[in-house]
């Protein structure tokens, strides 16, 4: 297999770094930073394979809100307490609102009504 050639700048402490590591792991410094690269990859992408259902419901319930916003008078109380109760699940019950312009509630409708 053709190998490729990537150049990478660093400190000098982070080089010396690298070089006793792959020495203690007896690589040179290109495979070693393969082998860490590659780790890191896959450690990546199972983590976000594990977490691709919470992933869905994030971005599922941040379009529900954006959606919510353009139509907030319409909304009956019901359906703003459902959008809260999910956006708490999402962010938690101490959540800073993320939507842009937006300050953070100080309780979600949900919990103001049962204060």
């Amino acid at each position: 297999m053709a190998k490729t050639r990537i150049s990478i700048s660093l400190e000098q402490q982070q080089a010396e770094r690298i070089r006793r590591h792959a020495e203690r792991a007896g690589l040179d410094v290109s495979a070693y930073l393969v082998h860490a690269a590659t780790r890191q990859m896959a450690e990546t992408e199972a983590m976000e394979a594990q977490f691709a259902d919470v992933d869905a419901v994030i971005a599922a319930t941040e379009a529900q809100a954006r959606e919510a916003d353009g139509r907030a008078e319409e909304m009956t109380q019901q359906e703003r307490q459902e959008i809260e109760a999910a956006l708490d699940l999402v962010y938690g019950p101490d959540r800073a609102d993320p939507r842009p312009g937006r300050a953070a509630p100080s309780a979600s409708p949900a919990r103001r009504a049962s204060t």
